[in-house]
């Protein structure tokens, strides 16, 4: 009888140099300072799972998503440079979406909910600057320009009372995206 390797659901795996070659790291959970395990990162497999990589350590910096798949240089996750410094898992949400968006922080001013994606907030709504939302249900990607483009940020359930809080430095935002698995 053949005994199977138990594997985790998530699975991301770290390569110093492109196309899969020089040292690497095999993580299977959130990090939040990848620095030890190896000095930069210019590729990146993704065996199980989605995942958010961050260009600083604590979940700070640039951030990315990449979900099950290959990436063998850093543009091909849209990536500034070669800095990976930490990373997070994106749990799998089977349930529904829902998130609340507000033209002011702390919730104030007028608000929007949304159950799905939105490729361009300005051309569907006239708006694009938002100060503060509620996650009620689901994760979910802003992204800085319509058609999911431009800097991303994850958004995982709970409250957001000022852009800052999901590590925007303006409220500028062009589309936004479920995560679905």
């Amino acid at each position: 009888m053949s005994q199977q390797k138990s594997r985790s659901v998530f699975q991301i795996i770290f390569y110093e140099d492109r196309n899969f070659q020089g040292r690497s790291y095999d993580c299977s959970s959130d990090c939040t300072d990848l620095h030890s395990h190896f000095s930069r990162c210019n590729s990146i497999r993704v065996e199980s799972g989605s995942w958010m990589v961050y260009e600083r350590p604590g979940y700070m910096g640039y951030q990315y998503f990449l979900m099950r798949g290959e990436y063998p240089d850093y543009q091909r996750w849209m990536g500034f440079n070669d800095c990976v410094r930490s990373c997070r898992m994106i749990p799998q949400h089977q349930g529904s979406h829902r998130m609340r968006i507000f033209e002011r922080s702390d919730f104030g001013g007028q608000m929007m909910e949304f159950t799905d994606d939105c490729p361009s907030l300005y051309d569907r709504f006239h708006y694009s600057d938002i100060h503060s939302c509620n996650v009620m249900d689901g994760y979910w990607l802003f992204f800085e320009h319509p058609n999911y483009r431009g800097r991303q940020y994850l958004l995982r359930p709970g409250e957001y009372r000022r852009y800052s809080d999901w590590g925007a430095m303006s409220s500028r935002i062009g589309s936004m995206r479920r995560i679905a698995h």
